[in-house]
């Protein structure tokens, strides 16, 4: 029995990226959920895009009924975005289960997420120009707001998710990270055709700008990954560096998580339950900015430090 026990443990630690990067509450509620769905996808033989297509009509639907006005149909869109969440743990888990995995997937997850939270956007903001006087006085107030909170809110994810990507590059190596360059991207788009390849050379040509946006926002991890390639001729660093940079970089994967579905999803939750959804902005373009700039500040700055470590001949 309990060699059982211990057999399904370690499976189902083997679909998760790591517990360095593990959020406490994913660990406790989504994780546990998505590898359910994952051991059944598995024996039905469906394919982790296959879920998180599947995701995306969950969630879509769910940030739809978030237009109404009646807490009841709103709980019923809370209880299908947390439905689709859990799809959208198991398709990773799934991938890393069966070890399908493709960048064409990693890039159809993160649309998934992005496409629910347009829905959410627009669900928000016609329903605040239809029930609040100030804003149906000033209709375009609320849209305006919802774009700027928008873009701040691709900013934020798309940082945390470089963040932990670089994290588990040094963790794991490089089968074990998803980290890419907007120059290895743009390498291969050169290979593709528009004529063969348009769906696959599409959703690369939007990947590298995602990528260019995030090597944009971290100038001083760019040099740190030059630094790095240079000092080690392109291969992975010595256990002594990646042991120092796994220290300083540790303490910033709770700021990558908190930037990500759960604290955002509690907050939109919490602004649904008192009937003020627009609340939901707010707190995107307050705290959630706040947290990305400490996070970026601190990242930056002890890039900065390995990257002169480096260049002295510490490492």
């Amino acid at each position: 029995m309990n060699q059982n026990n211990n057999t399904t443990n370690s499976s189902y630690r083997d679909t998760l990226k790591s517990m360095d990067t593990e959020e406490t509450f994913d660990l406790w509620f989504y994780r546990p959920i998505g590898y359910a769905w994952a051991c059944l996808a598995k024996r039905l033989g469906i394919t982790p895009n296959a879920i998180t297509i599947a995701s995306i009509f969950l969630g879509v639907g769910g940030g739809i009924l978030f237009y109404y006005n009646d807490l009841w149909i709103n709980i019923i869109g809370m209880l299908l975005l947390v439905w689709a969440n859990s799809f959208d743990s198991a398709d990773g888990q799934l991938a890393r289960m069966t070890k399908q995995y493709s960048r064409i997937g990693r890039i159809l997850d993160g649309v998934s997420g992005d496409l629910w939270f347009i829905a959410i956007y627009f669900a928000i903001c016609f329903r605040t120009n239809a029930n609040s006087d100030f804003f149906s006085a000033t209709p375009w107030l609320i849209w305006t707001i919802a774009i700027i909170a928008g873009i701040f809110h691709a900013q934020q994810a798309a940082t945390s998710d470089y963040y932990r990507n670089f994290h588990l590059y040094f963790l794991k190596g490089e089968e074990g990270s998803e980290l890419d360059s907007s120059a290895q991207i743009k390498e291969k788009l050169a290979q593709l055709s528009w004529s063969k390849n348009f769906f696959q050379k599409l959703i690369l040509t939007f990947y590298a700008n995602y990528t260019k946006s995030q090597e944009r926002i971290t100038p001083s991890m760019q040099r740190l990954r030059r630094a790095i390639a240079q000092r080690w001729n392109g291969g992975m660093p010595s256990q002594e560096f990646r042991k120092a940079f796994r220290a300083k970089s540790l303490p910033m994967m709770k700021y990558t998580n908190m930037l990500t579905f759960n604290t955002r999803t509690f907050a939109l939750f919490v602004s649904l339950f008192i009937g003020m959804p627009w609340l939901y902005f707010a707190f995107e373009l307050t705290m959630l900015n706040i947290m990305l700039i400490y996070m970026v500040c601190c990242h930056e700055r002890f890039c900065r430090r390995f990257t002169k470590e480096i260049e002295d001949g510490k490492y």
